[in-house]
């Protein structure tokens, strides 16, 4: 069975802020398909589309509502269709977002679950009676602020939701909701996609004795989610059977594979992600948020990429550095950087260096920033409920730009979110015959890690060097590299243990054995070499 996915790099798209084709301002599927030939002039595999299915949007898409349509918003079955068949005509895999940990409450599941304790879909969903004194039945709160439960007068109980209150969690403890979620992927197998990315992956399961978290005596952020240790609302043991259950029906097609979003920080993450892919029966990969934080330093990146291979050799992840949920990295990292565009490129070598999978988010290859926004143009339920302290993920989701026509040449309408100058002014157009431009970079790069198999498959071992610098080599005997980064404004300097020359698109200079990195420079070497600060 062809393992595609082990060295392919995915493009991202969220699809309202990607190409709007009829007019309305919210991206579509016609628009993707529009614009799949600048994806694929990147050289990446394969595109992830964000949910596209029906709902009433009140998570932008992460409520599904029907798990077997897509939203009017977007499009109909046959545009999907017709997405699929072009991007399989372009060399591209194709991967969808699958929310199976929660739906909407519009879900006819839901409703049902709802009216009475004794229909057919009534344990379909957490239920729990109250404490005699009326209050949720344990302290577990929700992701996006006060308790994870709310009251159903019509059963008397609580339903839980870990995200939004019309975000219900579905019960999979019931072998027939497992049942039913694998009959939905199974009906988008059929229709050609290449892969999952399951979202909240670490989220199916709950202690079915509804146990408190205990509290977490590290956390010092402006949420309470996080002042508890979630040791009986997230991260069960029981995932893993379900788990295997995906996997064999995935097993079932060939060259198909699931990518799950593990949304914990620390150590917790790196082993889940380890667990969740030991062996060859459980997710192909593991999706991290570990480097989409602010952390820049040589330790982090090393830490957790060690920390995923020694806990699971046989492990496999998939690594990023933005998304739609965070700000954006380019603006992240920027104070240590000698300007957007130099961290962009950096940012862009090191993550394509790195071993397993890569997913690039929509603009990144532009050396996109954050959009900076008032709360009058928010749509994101988080940033609106918690302003200013919580600035939302709408600053990363507006819409891609490509000319320098209005709005940036994503619509012809006002878009959903705006298109502001600092963002507009990094178009695809302008850029594209730009040899030194940022996408010019990543096209470069994304070229070299294909030419390179021991960027693609190779092994890694990091170099023992201070900070701000961060080395490794991928690959061995003949077929080795040394990958050297600076992680900071200042120039660096460091020699050669033995000869070797400069490859690839460095930005570096080579003199003998002295190698000097500029801000934010980088370098590949063309055979493994030690080095010394």
């Amino acid at each position: 069975m062809t393992e595609w996915w082990r060295d392919a790099v995915i493009y991202q798209i969220y699809p309202r802020s990607f190409q709007d084709s009829d007019g309305n301002g919210i991206g579509d599927l016609p628009g993707i398909t529009r614009r799949l030939d600048h994806v694929a002039s990147l050289g990446v595999d394969a595109i992830w589309l964000s949910p596209i299915f029906t709902s009433p949007m009140k998570d932008m898409g992460y409520d599904v509502s029907d798990y077997c349509d897509i939203d009017p918003l977007f499009g109909t079955l046959a545009d999907f269709d017709a997405l699929v068949a072009r991007a399989h005509e372009l060399g591209l895999k194709v991967i969808i977002d699958q929310v199976i940990s929660h739906s909407s409450d519009r879900h006819p599941w839901f409703a049902e679950s709802r009216r009475s304790r004794d229909n057919d879909k009534s344990d379909w969903y957490v239920w729990a009676d109250p404490n005699p004194d009326g209050t949720p039945p344990n302290n577990w709160p929700s992701v996006f602020g006060g308790p994870a439960w709310e009251w159903e007068p019509r059963r008397r109980q609580y339903y839980l939701h870990n995200f939004l209150i019309e975000q219900p969690d579905l019960n999979l403890w019931n072998r027939d909701v497992q049942d039913a979620l694998l009959d939905t992927m199974r009906f988008w197998l059929e229709r050609g996609v290449d892969g999952f990315r399951l979202d909240t992956v670490n989220y199916y399961f709950h202690d079915a004795r509804l146990r408190d978290n205990p509290p977490n005596p590290d956390h010092a952020g402006p949420d309470t989610y996080n002042l508890q240790r979630h040791i009986y609302s997230k991260n069960r043991p029981e995932n893993i059977p379900f788990l295997k259950r995906m996997r064999k029906l995935t097993d079932e097609y060939d060259a198909r594979m699931m990518v799950g979003e593990v949304g914990d920080g620390g150590d917790t993450s790196i082993r889940i992600m380890a667990e969740y892919t030991a062996g060859s029966d459980r997710l192909h990969m593991c999706y991290s948020f570990e480097m989409l934080s602010p952390q820049f330093t040589a330790r982090h990146f090393r830490h957790t990429i060690e920390g995923v291979h020694n806990g699971a050799p046989d492990s496999h992840a998939c690594w990023s550095f933005s998304n739609h949920d965070v700000f954006r990295h380019v603006t992240r990292w920027l104070p240590h950087a000698e300007s957007p565009e130099a961290i962009a490129r950096q940012a862009a070598a090191m993550l394509l260096s790195f071993p397993g999978t890569i997913c690039l988010y929509q603009g990144e290859e532009l050396g996109q920033t954050e959009t900076e926004l008032t709360y009058d143009e928010l749509t994101d339920p988080p940033a609106l409920r918690f302003w200013p302290e919580v600035r939302g993920r709408d600053g990363c989701r507006t819409p891609m730009v490509w000319d320098d026509s209005a709005h940036a040449g994503f619509s012809d309408a006002r878009p959903w979110l705006p298109v502001k100058e600092p963002q507009a002014a990094r178009h695809v157009a302008g850029q594209q015959a730009d040899n030194d431009s940022v996408l010019s970079a990543y096209r470069a790069t994304i070229a070299f890690r294909k030419a390179q198999p021991p960027l693609r498959v190779g092994k890694t071992s990091f170099l023992d060097l201070p900070e701000p610098l961060l080395a490794f080599h991928r690959g061995d005997g003949g077929q080795a590299l040394t990958c050297v980064f600076n992680l900071s404004k200042t120039p660096a300097t460091l020699t050669l243990s033995d000869k070797a020359d400069l490859t690839g698109p460095s930005h570096a200079t080579l003199s003998g054995r002295v190698l000097s990195l500029p801000p934010n420079g980088f370098a590949w070497l063309d055979r493994a070499v030690g080095l010394l600060a």
